[in-house]
């Protein structure tokens, strides 16, 4: 993020640098960020720029009309993001059940065990409560009768032969996305000169 700037009267404006992503992902970063900021109670008006990419015209106008991915990119684009959301809202969730298990695991933890436990089980955390945050997201379960492992796709618990290639799966997801976030981060570095740009956490 370049600025966040918020006017005495409530008017809103975020500023974006990313300038390398596909249309599809800043589209879809653009308008969470648009959501994120309106629906603050201090915020009369919400303005989000992207900056320095090529679609940032098409981007900008989009979600400031709220007119959907189809309509800001007429003729080119097909459906909405909503399958591209949820792909990216169950990798989030296998990234997250790697934060949360992996420490019961290297605690000796067997597989049996991690299949029999609940959210509820589990020390509380920021780990925990990002997981439960986007498994509700899905429409997973997440309550603290929710099991902890069940495959992201279905929300069916696992049974315990099922959890050693999960968890595998699930700390494949997270090195994945953390490298990928170190390649974003690295080319804003190189890009822009504002100190901390893009060390964010991610959403």
């Amino acid at each position: 993020m370049t600025s966040c700037t918020v006017s005495a009267d409530g008017d809103a404006q975020v500023r974006l640098p990313t300038y390398f992503c596909a249309p599809n992902f800043a589209f879809l970063m653009v308008a969470d960020a648009y959501d994120a900021v309106s629906v603050l109670e201090s915020v009369r008006s919400t303005e989000v720029v992207l900056e320095d990419h090529f679609a940032s015209g098409s981007i900008n106008g989009g979600v400031a009309a709220r007119a959907g991915f189809v309509r800001a990119f007429d003729g080119e684009a097909v459906s909405e993001l909503h399958g591209l959301r949820a792909d990216f809202l169950r990798k989030a969730v296998m990234a997250g059940t790697d934060q949360v298990c992996r420490p019961l695991a290297d605690g000796g933890a067997p597989a049996a065990a991690l299949a029999g436990l609940t959210l509820g089980m589990v020390p509380p955390s920021g780990a925990l409560d990002r997981l439960r945050q986007r498994r509700a997201e899905l429409g997973l379960p997440a309550g603290d009768d929710a099991p902890l492992l069940i495959d992201p796709m279905t929300g069916s618990p696992l049974r315990a032969d099922e959890v050693p290639l999960h968890l595998r799966r699930a700390q494949t997801t997270r090195v994945s996305i953390e490298a990928n976030a170190g390649i974003c981060r690295g080319m804003l570095r190189h890009r822009y000169t504002t100190a901390g740009l893009g060390e964010e956490d991610s959403p």
